[in-house]
């Protein structure tokens, strides 16, 4: 199976390196033709090893199930290298470059590309914006070809800090239904400076790529019609997570018009990290939000970008502060903007 096979490539980064366990790696990147030498570390036993048991002794130990936790949807380097080598593990980066994951990517990672993996054709961006959702049934065949099922464990990457396109991916991928899914935090600079390297060659086809198994969207989203209604009505909150200058209309380098929707509040997702580029903690962001909401419920709260790709930053931002249910409006500002009956401020 390609997972166990994608483990074990990059296993041999995340469990040191031999006998030499405290030898310390370049944090610059190693780019390769071929796999890096192989990296080996201690086994990592489980509750169920035969190392359990004590030597001599007749009476079997009961073996010791973990508490389930909620599972932190951001993983740092240092965690990842961390990860049993037992995980059922595919890594997916998600720079939106071709180029650039040629040019070196984690061992085995497969390259989730915006326009190509995570988003539909977008013929006119007034109906739907410049990056729809892509149609779900190619999107199931797309997991299945990177060897995504219900059991694997999905790390995502990019390098801006999760913002272009790994937050896309996992709220994707939570969308289907999977769980097992969580973003670097840092992005590929912290993968860097946690010790691993990279390769420029590319994972192998799978023999075997059955689609994932899911026929609908899972998470909530909101459409033009919706957002009109809630940014006029008090017990709802409409977000803005664009730069301030996108937001106020100083300038606009992608959609033909600039401003806002008029009534939704600027919370630019840089306000998601810390000075040092990583997420703030869960209490940190629960406490930003649950005051910015100022005592409506993340389930009235709409979410929205230029077009639904760096709105998923917050719901990520959301999810890790443990406030569930905030929608997405995919079509954000790229099709509101071209809807000219609509009200926008500043009004040009």
């Amino acid at each position: 199976m390609h997972e166990a096979c994608a483990h074990s490539q990059v296993s041999r980064q995340l469990h040191g390196l031999g006998s030499d366990r405290h030898t310390v790696r370049s944090s610059y990147p190693r780019c390769e033709g071929s796999e890096p030498s192989a990296l080996r570390g201690p086994v990592q036993r489980s509750a169920f090893s035969s190392g359990s048991r004590r030597r001599g002794s007749s009476r079997r130990r009961e073996p010791v199930y973990p508490i389930a936790m909620p599972l932190d949807p951001i993983l740092s380097g240092a965690a990842l290298r961390s990860l049993p080598s037992s995980a059922r593990l595919v890594l997916l980066d998600c720079r939106v470059s071709e180029k650039v994951y040629r040019a070196g990517h984690l061992p085995e990672a497969w390259h989730a590309q915006l326009e190509r993996d995570l988003s539909a054709p977008a013929p006119d961006a007034a109906h739907g914006g410049r990056h729809p959702l892509p149609d779900i049934h190619a999107f199931a065949g797309t997991l299945g070809r990177w060897g995504v099922t219900a059991n694997t464990h999905v790390v995502a990457y990019d390098d801006q800090q999760g913002a272009n396109a790994a937050a896309r991916l996992w709220w994707l991928l939570k969308a289907v239904g999977h769980e097992h899914v969580q973003v670097v935090d840092g992005g590929l600079p912290a993968l860097l400076a946690a010790g691993f390297t990279l390769t420029s060659a590319e994972p192998a086809p799978l023999s075997e790529a059955n689609p994932y198994p899911v026929d609908l969207w899972q998470r909530a989203r909101a459409d033009i019609a919706e957002v009109d209604a809630a940014r006029q009505a008090t017990d709802r909150v409409v977000i803005d997570v664009r730069a301030a200058t996108r937001y106020r209309g100083d300038h606009e380098p992608i959609d033909p018009v600039a401003g806002h929707i008029p009534g939704a509040h600027n919370l630019p997702l840089t306000d998601n990290l810390t000075l040092e580029g990583t997420f703030k903690t869960a209490q940190q962001l629960r406490e930003q939000y649950t005051a910015a909401f100022a005592g409506i419920t993340p389930e009235s709260v709409i979410v929205h970008c230029g077009s639904g790709v760096t709105a998923c930053h917050s719901l990520l931002a959301l999810e890790r502060a443990e406030l569930h249910g905030a929608k997405l409006y995919v079509g954000s500002w790229s099709e509101w903007c071209r809807n000219r009956e609509l009200p926008r401020e500043p009004y040009a």
